[in-house]
């Protein structure tokens, strides 16, 4: 056996029985216990679904209550969303630093002691810097974009007022459509000054002082949040060994296997999805700046912050950033943002074709088709979480679905490969597969099935 072929047995025993596609077993049970555990099944179905119809009754209060406890562990949450971003930084330095420490240590215990430590203060040190120098580059340029956009934009608009009253002088169809619809504006903006204005400043005012205390309150749970990563990131194993501990105690092997592998498939799919449209959407920000920089272009940093942040949501968010950038460039500068539609459209498609497949890979191994589906699913019912989140969650429950097709289809001896079932293919009677190919071979050599 070469050294290849053991480090990879080595890798699988690492990994768990479950890394691989656990295979389905019957229970052997006798008779008299199938006939009670289905019993019990369609007592438990019957009770499940008078819970739901009395859950759909009390929806409003079901909803309220589901809010509450979300708002009371909002730390957590944000801790546990820490921790998994920071877990591959720990990860590669425990890597890297526990062979070492453990040729100079004796106790392993204590090797791996420092190696978390170690790795757990470098995650915190990257997560502080990136923060910070985040912070320092995007506060003063988007504070000078703003400004420059407040004190521009009512001289632009000002500017082409004039132009459709310059058009308005000219006795023509258009101009008359234009100046129906000015009329019609003035009119309505002068009534909401009059009846509207000041209580809708007062409404302002008083979110505004709301605004301000949850941005603090937010602000103390990321702290929060940040200290319970720390002590997730130093107990991960023994979390995870805790859960495996009662999948194992409650279900049957072959499920909680099941259950296994399905919650390591969902960490891949998830963990390379986010982590990659992240620093994905973090590169398409810096090119996005460094080339509006050299086109000299208008609000650069505050469209490069609207482009890259938007590039995190899938397929729409290009365009979700894009279009009220072009239209803010386009005020200051026609010319400018026709240049700046043309950058963008050249940047996705270097960043569709060339950053983001040798980023993100395959890692949900959905078509372009089921993308799009999960996109408009998830931020319909979600909004924009939905959008960002949908992908990932539609692709594990995508691979579920086709584990179970396939196995389905294991049982029957039919072929996996999609394109095994193609327009001339087809199983016959006897449940035997019939490919084009060699349906045609058996009618030249005079074979029949009996």
């Amino acid at each position: 056996m070469d050294d290849k072929t053991r480090d990879k047995i080595k890798k699988q025993e690492e990994k768990g029985y479950y890394s691989g596609r656990p295979v389905f077993d019957g229970n052997g049970r006798s008779r008299f216990l199938q006939k009670i555990g289905r019993g019990m099944s369609a007592f438990l179905v019957i009770a499940a679904g008078l819970l739901f119809y009395f859950a759909l009754l009390r929806l409003p209060a079901i909803s309220g209550a589901v809010k509450e406890i979300f708002e009371v562990l909002k730390p957590i949450i944000y801790g546990l969303t820490i921790a998994y971003l920071l877990n591959p930084i720990v990860k590669f330095i425990d890597s890297r630093l526990i062979p070492v420490l453990e040729k100079k240590i004796p106790s392993k215990k204590k090797a791996h002691g420092i190696s978390r430590c170690v790795g757990i203060f470098a995650a915190i040190i990257v997560l502080i810097f990136v923060i910070v120098t985040l912070l320092n580059m995007m506060i003063p340029e988007l504070y000078t974009s703003i400004r420059d956009m407040v004190l521009t934009v009512p001289s632009q608009l000002s500017q082409l007022v004039d132009k459709v009253m310059e058009m308005n002088s000219q006795n023509s169809t258009l101009s008359q459509f234009l100046n129906s619809i000015l009329k019609e504006g003035t009119e309505y903006i002068q009534n909401w000054m009059r009846s509207d204005l000041l209580n809708r400043v007062n409404i302002v005012m008083s979110n505004l002082t709301v605004g301000v205390i949850n941005i603090v309150r937010e602000l103390l749970n990321a702290v929060i949040g940040i200290i319970v990563s720390i002590y997730v990131l130093f107990s991960k194993e023994k979390f995870s060994s805790q859960c495996k501990k009662v999948t194992y105690a409650i279900f049957r092997p072959s499920q909680a296997n099941m259950i296994l592998h399905l919650t390591t498939k969902g960490n891949e799919i998830f963990g390379g999805f986010i982590i990659g449209k992240i620093i994905d959407s973090a590169i398409i920000g810096v090119l996005c700046f460094l080339g509006l920089s050299l086109l000299k272009m208008p609000y650069t940093m505050l469209v490069s912050v609207i482009v890259g942040v938007t590039n995190v949501i899938p397929f729409f968010g290009p365009y979700i950033g894009a279009i009220p950038s072009a239209i803010l460039i386009m005020l200051a500068d026609f010319r400018m943002g026709v240049y700046f539609i043309i950058f963008i459209i050249v940047l996705q498609q270097i960043d569709g074709n060339i950053i983001g497949p040798k980023i993100l890979g395959d890692t949900t191994g959905l078509s372009s088709f089921w993308v799009i589906f999960a996109i408009m699913l998830g931020g319909g019912l979600f909004g924009i979480p939905g959008m960002i989140l949908g992908v990932p969650t539609f692709a594990v429950i995508y691979y579920i679905v086709n584990m179970l097709i396939d196995h389905l289809l294991e049982k029957k001896k039919l072929p996996l490969h999609t394109k095994a079932y193609g327009e001339k293919s087809y199983v016959n009677s006897g449940g035997k597969y019939i490919h084009s190919d060699e349906e045609r071979i058996q009618e030249n050599t005079g074979e029949k099935e009996e």
